[in-house]
């Protein structure tokens, strides 16, 4: 029994507070665990994929490095990467030779050599469109991300834009009176699988974030989603977000001689 702030009397009951639910100890075990996994696997899984791509590259090229050079033949250990560094320091010297007139005219006869052989000028030249397009430095392998309805309407994909459909895919397809988009739909949780489709540009609603962030939500099964940051959403035209004069309702400015008396007054 306390006192009112008036002057009466009045049982004035105080709430218990509620109490925290206690976690087991074997609850937390399985917290901890799974803490642990998420840290340790995807630093094991890179240190071992590194290590292995480093093996076989030294498997490769140290049986051609001559003895007097190959430090495994002088030290009693073996320097892992050391075969990699060659390989390296090759690439960048034929990548500097292929560049003079010289290099060009070599490469030029070599091609001509083995566009002579039916099965192996198949296999080179579809090789080398590859990577002429993964490891151009003049232009991104994808331009855009963007969103298709696919498989049907109402259900949204996540897509690469590539490039402008050109050349007889678009005569055939869209014509001259409907503009083509190069798109590649891509599978989860393997995006270098997919599909390559040719969609109306009006039919694809280019996304902000990058090419980066939109792979990571293609491998996560839509677990990792990038956040929006701070940007505003884009206006539309004939949008109700607003018409650009600092109306957040969308709703133009009375003028002051239309104002109704209520208006007026306030």
């Amino acid at each position: 029994m306390t006192n009112h702030p008036e002057g009466g009397l009045g049982p004035m009951m105080q709430p218990e507070p509620p109490h925290k639910r206690r976690i087991g100890f074997g609850m937390r075990l399985r917290n901890y665990f799974l803490t642990g996994l998420v840290i340790a696997a995807p630093l094991s899984i890179t240190i071992y994929i590194t290590w292995t791509f480093i093996g076989w590259v030294d498997a490769w090229v140290k049986p051609w490095i001559p003895a007097r050079y190959n430090p495994d033949h002088y030290l009693p250990f073996t320097v892992p990467g050391f075969g990699l560094i060659v390989a390296i320091f090759l690439l960048i010297f034929l990548g500097a030779t292929t560049a003079n007139l010289f290099g060009r005219t070599i490469i030029a006869y070599g091609e001509m050599l083995l566009d002579r052989m039916p099965l192996v000028r198949s296999i080179y030249r579809a090789l080398k469109q590859i990577f002429e397009t993964v490891l151009s430095q003049t232009q991104q392998s994808f331009q855009d991300v963007g969103l298709i309805e696919y498989p049907r309407t109402g259900l949204w994909a996540i897509v690469f834009v590539a490039t402008d459909t050109k050349g007889e895919l678009k005569a055939k397809a869209g014509g001259d009176d409907d503009d083509l988009l190069s798109v590649f739909l891509p599978t989860t949780p393997n995006p270098t699988s997919g599909f390559l489709l040719f969609v109306p540009r009006k039919d694809v609603i280019i996304l902000d974030m990058s090419v980066e962030d939109a792979a990571k939500v293609v491998i996560s099964g839509g677990l990792v989603t990038p956040s929006n940051g701070d940007k505003a959403p884009a206006e539309l035209p004939g949008s109700k977000n607003g018409s650009g004069n600092g109306d957040t309702n969308g709703h133009k400015p009375i003028p002051a001689e239309h104002e109704t008396p209520k208006n007026a007054a306030e």
